[in-house]
């Protein structure tokens, strides 16, 4: 956990810069414009709400009206989607501050390393200033309690491990991408593992069960649970070694990590911001995609049942979400929308990341309360069938041509809609968004490692163990088994020569016995029977008529 603070005022406390407006941001509406009588009374809440901006008449001008989202709705869930550099990670971070601040604790993949800025205090500037006055925000630099974590130990940040056994037959089909029929063979694998008490920890006790039922002892094993098909194993096999390849080996162990530091709150009352470390993330989409799926099924099996508390207890974004839904079989799907609809139950809110709505399976995006959305970009026809399907899937807008608006709003606005407090979806409204106060770049390296190092869950994840599993029980079981078959074949073999004739042993070596190589064979039957047959041929040729 990191904050890197500002220079410090005479009594200790870091300082801020206080970015004032300097002029009126905006003249108050008039109160007859049709867009301000319509969305002012939507975003007017009685308990407390994260600030969002404020709202765009048109791409020049702005009204007195604040754009805001109820912190006790943020556990219905929601989507931030736009164009690649539109200002979706400035969203991300503007939102999850105003979340810690008000002490909830917020989980995101940091994909780009931008959000570990939120350790780091702002920096004024003119244009941030003029940014800031547009939407009349109090602006001055802060900063936010950080833990940094890195899947398997791949990165700078705490490692990240889970066992095979915890991440489940269903989640790994879908990383290895196996057809239902694999995948059945699969859930047979992790049924008999657990049944036999052999601890599937890491891929290595995954490979030596499946090599084990597919052999002559271990097929006796599954007698009644079914059989294994060797060409099944097999192409589970190969995934598996180009799952390794993708550096899945070193996720997968122990000791395994427990969800709930997710969860934590500091001292000061301000919720922990834990962000998961994602280098190389084009090499391994699959590992990245459903590990958070498994956290968010982990939490699910953790919490218990608080139905809608006054705030969240996570907000947990889930950044490039396509990579979820990429390839998902139907199991899959189902198991990742039953999820995102109960986890609700349980004060976590899920906020799906992504370029486009349309990423985003169906049954998923009926359950997203609040919608940010960013600039869609039309230069294709799907393109524009896509920008089609996101405009019909808000509430009525008060905007002549909302796809229009969609298409040319510039970096830093969005499209809102929200939940309100009664549970409905409040007026569409073309936002400018307000500047985030923490460093809106990345944190330097060397206080990222310094932080790392000093958390006390350093120490507790850092160095892989490994103990006794389902790789050593079977290689001992195989071991055993292989000297059982050879002290049996000795012992029949040793059987055998104690039966033999003692006379066969002690005879006498007879003349015969010396005979030679040759002797033996002009002696033998089989010889002398080719010579009379030679003879009679002869025989037969000499005095065959002419």
């Amino acid at each position: 956990m990191t904050e890197t603070p500002a220079a410090p005022e005479p009594d200790g406390r870091p300082a801020e810069t206080a970015v004032a407006p300097t002029e009126p941001a905006t003249a108050p509406a008039e109160p007859d414009n049709p867009v301000v009588a319509a969305v002012r009374p939507g975003y007017e809440f009685d308990g407390t709400a994260l600030e969002l901006g404020g709202l765009m008449l048109d791409a020049e001008n702005l009204s007195d009206v604040h754009i805001r989202i109820p912190l006790g709705m943020l556990n219905r869930h929601g989507l931030v989607a736009g164009a690649t550099g539109t200002g979706k990670t400035k969203t991300l971070q503007l939102i999850t501050e105003q979340l810690s601040a008000n002490g909830v604790p917020v989980f995101a993949a940091d994909i780009k390393g931008d959000l570990s800025g939120l350790a780091s205090p702002g920096t004024p500037s003119d244009k941030l200033a003029a940014r800031a006055a547009s939407v009349g925000q109090q602006w001055s630099p802060k900063t936010f309690p950080v833990q940094y974590y890195a899947l398997g130990g791949v990165g700078s940040g705490i490692p990240v491990r889970v066992t095979v056994e915890t991440f489940g037959a269903t989640l790994l089909a879908k990383v290895l991408e196996l057809n239902d029929t694999q995948e059945s063979s699969l859930g047979l694998v992790f049924h008999y593992a657990k049944n036999a008490s052999l601890p599937l920890i890491d891929l290595a006790d995954l490979r030596a069960v499946l090599q084990y039922l597919t052999s002559d002892q271990g097929k006796a094993d599954l007698t009644g649970l079914g059989g294994l098909s060797s060409a099944t194993v097999g192409v589970i096999l190969r995934e598996l070694i180009a799952f390794q390849d993708q550096g899945a080996e070193a996720f997968f162990g122990e000791p395994a990590f427990d969800s709930a530091e997710f969860l934590a709150v500091e001292g000061d009352g301000r919720g922990r911001v834990s962000l998961l470390e994602l280098p190389n993330l084009a090499d391994r989409p699959a590992i990245f995609s459903t590990f958070l799926m498994w956290l968010l099924a982990d939490l699910f099996r953790k919490l218990p049942e608080v139905g809608d508390p006054d705030k969240p207890k996570l907000v947990f974004f889930f950044d490039e979400a396509h990579l979820l839904f990429d390839g998902a079989s139907k199991e899959f799907l189902d198991t990742i929308t039953r999820t995102v609809r109960l986890i609700r139950s349980k004060g976590v809110g899920v906020f799906f990341v992504t370029q486009s709505p349309t990423d985003i399976h169906e049954d998923v995006l009926a359950q997203l309360g609040s919608r940010i959305q960013h600039q869609l970009r039309v230069n294709t026809p799907n393109d524009a069938k896509a920008l089609k399907q996101t405009v019909n899937t808000y509430p009525t807008s008060s905007y002549d041509d909302l796809g229009t608006v969609i298409t040319t709003l510039g970096i830093g606005e969005a499209i809102v809609t929200v939940m309100n407090e009664r549970g409905a979806p409040t007026p569409v409204a073309w936002t400018r968004l307000r500047a985030p106060e923490s460093l809106m770049a990345a944190t330097d390296p060397a206080a990222i490692d310094a932080a790392v190092k000093a958390s006390p869950s350093y120490a507790t994840y850092a160095t892989a163990v490994n103990n006794p599993s389902a790789a050593e029980s079977l290689g001992s079981k195989m071991a055993a088994a292989q000297a059982a078959e050879r002290a049996e074949a000795e012992a029949k073999v040793a059987a055998k020569q104690a039966k033999a004739p003692k006379e066969s042993r002690s005879r006498p070596r007879s003349h015969q016995d010396d005979d030679s190589t040759l002797e033996k064979v002009v002696k033998s039957s089989a010889f002398k029977s080719a010579m009379n047959t030679a003879a009679r041929e002869l025989m037969r040729s000499m005095f065959k008529k002419r």
